[in-house]
């Protein structure tokens, strides 16, 4: 308890917002003092720009830049600081990697998601879908919102090219079976993408275990930045894939009729990159680093149990999806009470939930709703929280 009220106080959102229960982590994570003054130092300090000049700042910036990326390296377990691509999010890398595999796709060939991803793991596979005439298929889910592996592989063939699929499902939580899911799809030949924007903060994510072939994340999901996110991509792949954008940094040589492209990861970052957003994704990384993953992965799960357990037993409450092998999110509905409603009366208790679609209206569709309300915790939540939550929740259902 003591160790969890320490890291609360590492969060100045806490200070200046005493009485805020926090139950939002799965949408955005809040921001330790750490990370908050690491970007205002560089900013007031030492800003330059990266790779463009020899004056002082600018090198320094350079450093900066780069053991950033040794740090994600690290983080991650990859190979090499060459397979780490600044994007800037979860969703751009998605995109990144439809963009360049565009040429790879042709009409009859098989890309395989699930009926629980995230929108931003949907839509650019249906728009390639679209663009190249590939087939779309999808992994259908039990009643427990788990993959149908039996299913999973009886889709797969030797038409599967890709396979995208979330490590940690954002509406409730399941973690998926992603090592079977890709060594399956290695077996056919295919690549795998995977979505860690929902684990990446919660579990302990070793690429070279999983043998992924891709692992997509974003900065501002782990106690980090907004607009700075992560593309790991094993080196040999990475150098067949073809540029996405276009502009400086990102080129060898251009002359007026035709233009050469640096090696991964520089080729698929155009312009002047997110230098500070970087910097701030590093701090956080070394903030995760110092209290733990596997330590922060056991804390969340015993919070999310006391709440399970405590939430079942309200009258006509709902929890969607199994309620074992699950990161701290908790998708529920009460009956008779709209879910927006019920997140508008908990917000004048000071309790901030996630309510509606959450970004996935396929899963919802399977769950048999609309939407819900969602409770998702982060490093800095304490028994206290868990404790006023539920007394928050239950008055207000009584309310109704």
């Amino acid at each position: 308890m003591d160790t969890l009220l320490n890291i609360k106080k590492e969060f100045p959102i806490f200070q200046n917002n005493p009485d805020l229960i926090y139950l939002d982590s799965a949408a955005t994570t809040h921001k330790p003092k750490r990370v908050i003054d690491r970007m205002g130092q560089f900013y007031s300090e030492e800003y330059g720009t990266v790779h463009r000049a020899v004056y002082n700042l600018s090198m320094n910036a350079t450093d900066l830049y780069h053991s950033s990326r040794e740090k994600v390296r690290e983080f991650i377990n990859a190979k090499s600081a060459e397979e780490i691509v600044f994007t800037r999010g979860t969703t751009d890398s998605i995109n990144l990697i439809k963009n360049a595999f565009r040429s790879k796709i042709q009409r009859g060939d098989e890309i395989i998601i699930s009926e629980g991803e995230h929108h931003s793991n949907i839509v650019p596979w249906q728009m390639l879908a679209e663009e190249t005439g590939c087939i779309l298929k999808f992994i259908p889910l039990n009643d427990q919102a788990e993959l149908r592996m039996d299913i999973y592989e009886e889709l797969l063939s030797d038409r599967t090219k890709l396979v995208s699929i979330a490590h940690v499902f954002n509406s409730t939580g399941t973690i998926n079976p992603i090592k079977e899911v890709i060594r399956l799809a290695h077996l056919k030949g295919a690549f795998v993408l995977i979505d860690g924007a929902q684990a990446i903060s919660h579990l302990k994510v070793d690429v070279q275990d999983l043998d992924a072939d891709f692992y997509a994340f974003s900065g501002h999901k782990m106690y980090g930045p907004t607009g700075i996110g992560v593309l790991y991509g094993k080196k040999a792949i990475l150098q067949k894939l073809p540029p996405v954008t276009g502009g400086g940094d990102m080129v060898e040589k251009v002359t007026l009729e035709k233009s050469t492209f640096k090696e991964p990861p520089h080729r698929f970052e155009a312009g002047t990159p997110m230098i500070a957003e970087v910097i701030g994704l590093r701090e956080a990384i070394l903030f995760i680093e110092a209290i733990g993953s596997i330590w922060i992965t056991k804390e969340e799960e015993k919070l999310a149990s006391y709440l399970i357990n405590e939430m079942s037993l309200i009258e006509g409450l709902k929890i969607y999806g199994k309620r074992s092998q699950k990161t701290g999110i908790i998708c529920f509905n009460v009956d008779g009470v709209h879910p927006l409603d019920l997140g508008t009366m908990l917000d004048l208790k000071g309790v901030a939930i996630r309510t509606g679609s959450h970004c996935a209206m396929p899963m919802h569709s399977r769950l048999g709703c609309t939407g819900s309300a969602r409770a998702s915790l982060g490093a800095y939540n304490t028994e206290d929280d868990m404790a006023r939550f539920i007394t928050s929740l239950k008055e207000v259902i009584k309310s109704f």
